[in-house]
């Protein structure tokens, strides 16, 4: 491995490749880490059926737009093909297999301990991803069960599952489009909502829901989200009476202070209107064949599958006491010369706020190198 490099960048996927591409093109050495053996390894692993929830316009990274005859809602395997073709453009090679043990203080800058041996960097930009490390729920009974267990990061579709009762447990638009899949390949699955969920249509009258999202920034947050029950209402139907009741925080509120974006519904209330996806409350408890709720209700499965969600992760190779600001580029992260990207889950998309932070964050590297260097002395 390189002893020192002015930016160390961790993780390969998505955020990585933008920040690199953003290096490049700005003239700053880089050392990029992946502890897998490809870049973007998250999308290769995704379930099968997935699209970008977000539009391809404003979606794709920094310099490089998607193909004009990709569609408008990107699938796995054209993302993935994307993402190859732009490290390939900007001859982006990541060190694979490269697993951080550790990212402590050295001096002014930053010594990564990986796999292959330990590297000085000037500055660390961690864009390891939220999809890091899935995270499981702890039912005391859950070994009880005798059907087949998994997360959703281990689903790929639903031929496994076909004719079989399935319970989901979450309903985040993972959960929400797992289940729509095995209800449309023949399974009959339960959604486990826990507490209340927001949803919208992916579009709102024609206009793609993100773009509707970028809008509502123009505007007074507790208007917008006294508004938006009422349109939804309007386009979706009153959902209470299937079971799933909006959360007390408003759409907007709960974006901004939990980072929880609405389920972007892509076929999934049909499917409940239909009585093809059914929806109960939380889980009370696991038995043998099934679960019981916490309405007193029960349910026999033969396969619980836990779309809860994921955790980064990154907390556990950072030097203790060590707190990075916010995703992207603020006054703690400059400093620090530690920064975090792609961690900011805005209702305007992820992607696309990976483009705005990995630009940010390459200019300020860019500009802490040349004032650095403008303070070197002359030789004499």
């Amino acid at each position: 491995m390189q002893d020192s490099t002015t930016v160390a960048i961790i993780g390969a996927g998505p955020a990585g490749l933008a920040v690199a591409a953003c290096l490049r093109q700005a003239g700053v050495d880089f050392v990029m880490l992946e502890k897998e053996q490809q870049a973007a390894p998250a999308w290769r692993r995704h379930y099968e059926r997935v699209h970008l929830h977000t539009t391809k316009r404003y979606s794709s990274l920094p310099f490089v737009p998607f193909p004009k005859d990709y569609p408008r809602y990107v699938p796995r395997h054209l993302v993935v093909e994307y993402l190859d073709a732009y490290a390939k453009r900007f001859g982006l090679e990541p060190r694979f297999g490269e697993t951080v043990r550790a990212i402590t203080r050295q001096g002014r800058g930053w010594r990564v301990e990986a796999t292959s041996g330990a590297l000085h960097a000037s500055h660390v930009v961690i864009a390891s991803g939220y999809n890091a490390e899935p995270l499981l729920p702890k039912f005391a009974s859950i070994d009880a069960f005798k059907g087949k267990t998994l997360h959703s990061a281990d689903y790929r579709n639903a031929v496994p599952f076909a004719g079989q009762s399935v319970l989901v447990v979450g309903m985040g638009n993972t959960g929400a489009e797992i289940a729509l899949d095995l209800a449309e390949a023949g399974a009959r699955p339960t959604i486990s909502v826990r507490g209340g969920v927001h949803i919208v249509p992916r579009e709102l009258f024609g206009v793609p829901i993100q773009m509707v999202g970028m809008a509502t920034r123009f505007g007074p947050r507790r208007l917008n989200d006294a508004l938006f029950p009422v349109i939804l209402d309007l386009v979706l139907g009153r959902l209470e009476k299937f079971g799933l009741r909006r959360p007390k925080q408003g759409l907007l509120q709960q974006i901004s202070l939990a980072s929880r974006i609405p389920v972007i519904d892509v076929g999934t209330i049909a499917k409940i209107r239909e009585g093809a996806i059914k929806v109960a409350p939380d889980i009370a408890g696991v038995s043998e064949r099934g679960a019981r709720f916490t309405d007193g209700s029960q349910g026999e499965f033969e396969a619980i599958l836990f779309a809860t969600g994921y955790r980064p992760g990154y907390a556990k190779f950072l030097e203790p006491g060590v707190e990075p600001g916010p995703s992207g580029v603020n006054a703690r992260a400059s400093d620090l010369g530690l920064y975090l990207v792609g961690f900011h889950n805005a209702v305007t998309g992820l992607l696309r706020e990976i483009g705005i932070e990995a630009q940010a964050v390459a200019d300020d590297i860019r500009q802490r190198q040349n004032r650095k260097k403008a303070a070197e002395p002359l030789p004499v």
